[in-house]
């Protein structure tokens, strides 16, 4: 029975699509290898956010390719979307699939391949005969593909895995590539949601993350329009999930009946994450962002009176062009000056065909990287603040991976990681009594 890996690369839309493609590859009768050297059939799902993003696609492909020349190597994702024809001549690459055509991607690689180096256009597409697929630009009918699992043998191996209820973007950040890779916003139906999440509860999972490229949005494009809260209140009413954990959601979709239905549930973790990229105001109208600082600051502020022991984090850029040292001081204060407990820094990546690309004052690379170092010192005193107001009490924690040695790793409903003492099954909840720190975490 041939066999097939997965390599996911990317956010956690991007995973919650391998595990949808993992399915499917079962369903069409592979089974799953051990590693990349080991399968017949060797799908990366990449990313191309940053320009590191697709350079670790690109290694991995070769790596795949070198040790195991005879497999045949899927390419789909936001890289393959960005570019087919770059992507299609890298070493050992049978088919080239962007996200378009990526609820395709099982019954291709399932199918015989043909002669290499054939392309055919996405309206000759031929599930049998091409060895190079390209397919491109189109999002109008896209399948959403959301599937966790439905029952059967468990290819999740997270313990809280990924549901993703919306893909795609309307917003035109002048960084920003996703929008042209996922298309517009798109949202998975209601029922279709309820459904996946009592699946999810009928395997045994006890905690799920909601995801989406633009989460906050989910629902909008429907007749009429629906809001994310009514997702929550129905996942809430109609499912028996123990505990529903929000990813990103931007600053203008936090809501005050958002903040207060998150504050209010015991089912809902508390962690917010709101992603900032600036606290500047010149160069949040430079990203085109649609809030300024003071209006993402009364946002924090809310949701931490909401939520006094609540994660809260933040996406982060450095060195945006036209980001000078006093605009950058400016961000960094502004930072400071916030509750966060946790940061995600990025150093800004130019991306070929967004505005931001084509803009004058790009920050040298050295100082970029330095302003990122700055802001992950920032980010770390944040952190350890933090988690010291926790020694000493008690927190509700999830197992993450069966015990190693003396602990087992769990992370909390406020989002710190947990070395729970004693040898406990993964995907068990525990109530935790917190007794010191680790070097990133907590020791309970």
């Amino acid at each position: 029975m041939p066999q097939f890996f997965l390599h996911n690369f990317g956010c956690r839309a991007t995973q919650a699509d391998g595990s949808a493609i993992q399915r499917r590859l079962a369903g069409h009768g592979l089974t799953q290898a051990a590693s990349a050297e080991a399968a017949d059939v060797v799908v990366f799902n990449t990313c191309t956010v940053t320009a590191a993003a697709d350079q670790d696609a690109r290694a991995a492909i070769r790596r795949a390719h070198r040790l195991n020349p005879g497999a045949r190597i899927m390419v789909t994702g936001c890289y393959a979307q960005r570019a087919p024809k770059e992507v299609s001549e890298l070493p050992g690459v049978t088919w080239v699939v962007g996200n378009s055509h990526k609820h395709l991607v099982a019954d291709i690689a399932a199918g015989p391949g043909g002669d290499p180096g054939t392309f055919v256009s996405r309206e000759a597409l031929a599930l049998s005969a091409p060895a190079f697929t390209v397919v491109g630009n189109i999002f109008a009918h896209t399948e959403l593909i959301a599937a966790p699992v439905t029952g059967g043998d468990d290819l999740i191996s997270r313990t809280r895995p990924n549901l993703k209820v919306q893909d795609g973007c309307n917003n035109r950040c002048s960084f920003c590539i996703i929008p042209s890779v996922r298309g517009q916003s798109r949202s998975l139906p209601l029922a279709r949601a309820i459904e996946e999440t009592n699946a999810l509860v009928a395997a045994g999972y006890r905690e799920m993350v909601l995801s989406g490229i633009n989460l906050g949005r989910w629902g909008r494009d429907f007749q009429p329009q629906q809001r994310f809260e009514q997702l929550l209140r129905a996942l809430l009413a109609e499912t028996a999930i123990e505990k529903i954990r929000i990813s990103s959601v931007e600053p203008m979709d936090w809501s005050d009946e958002l903040i207060s239905l998150v504050a209010a549930s015991p089912r809902i973790a508390k962690h917010a994450h709101v992603p900032l990229q600036s606290g500047s105001d010149r160069i949040l109208r430079a990203m085109h962002r649609r809030y300024r600082p003071w209006h993402y600051a009364e946002k924090i502020r809310k949701i931490r009176e909401a939520m006094p022991d609540a994660a809260i984090g933040a996406d982060v850029m450095a060195g945006f062009p036209g980001e000078t040292d006093e605009l950058f001081e400016e961000s960094r204060i502004f930072i400071e000056r916030l509750p966060f407990t946790y940061l995600h820094v990025f150093t800004y990546s130019s991306r070929p065909g967004t505005p931001s690309a084509a803009m004058p004052n790009q920050v040298p690379v050295h100082v970029a990287r330095e302003r990122n170092r700055v802001l992950r010192e920032l980010a770390a005193e944040k952190n350890l603040e933090f988690r010291r107001r926790f020694v000493g009490r008690v927190l509700d924690v999830i197992t993450l991976h069966t015990c190693d040695d003396e602990t087992t790793e769990a992370l909390s409903d406020n989002y710190l990681k947990v070395e729970v003492s004693g040898c406990h099954d993964s995907n068990a909840r525990l109530v935790a009594r917190i007794q010191g720190l680790t070097i990133e975490g907590l020791l309970a």
